[in-house]
């Protein structure tokens, strides 16, 4: 079974193409860290998300939005301007988690929030009333 996993931010806001036969696609990049320190090197990564789960996510899917992504790995081999042979990891996206909040263009997090939802009320229920209890029918 071919699977990946991995999290980062998105590079960019993500696109919403449509086939020739109306097939949507959402495409994104991902760029996803690893080491620390002097040791530390990006890995970036291509994804689509294939039909309507991608028309949905559109919106949520903005530069700097962490991300981890579940998929398939496939590698599209290509020809830079030089004409050398080069791979690119693209990913085909099975599952999708956002993380966080999404970045500001200063590196700091998004300070924008939800609402917080109103609390519902619960209707109390009164108890039922007491005279309505017969003892005769108990047996002690």
């Amino acid at each position: 079974m071919n699977s990946i996993t991995f999290d980062g931010r998105l590079a960019a806001d993500a696109e919403l193409r449509y086939t020739q036969s109306g097939e949507p696609i959402l495409t994104f990049r991902v760029a996803s860290d690893i080491g620390y320190g002097d040791r530390k090197s990006t890995n970036w990564f291509s994804c689509q998300i294939w039909g309507k789960r991608g028309e949905s996510l559109k919106n949520y899917l903005a530069k700097g939005q962490q991300v981890t992504v579940y998929g398939q790995l496939l590698l599209r081999e290509w020809q830079d301007k030089d004409g050398n042979k080069r791979l690119s990891p693209d990913v085909r996206v099975n599952e999708l988690s956002l993380q966080g909040g999404r970045q500001e263009e200063g590196g700091q997090p998004s300070s924008r929030q939800e609402p917080p939802a109103a609390p519902r009320r619960r209707e109390q229920q009164s108890p039922p009333p007491m005279d309505d209890l017969d003892d005769d029918g108990i047996p002690f």
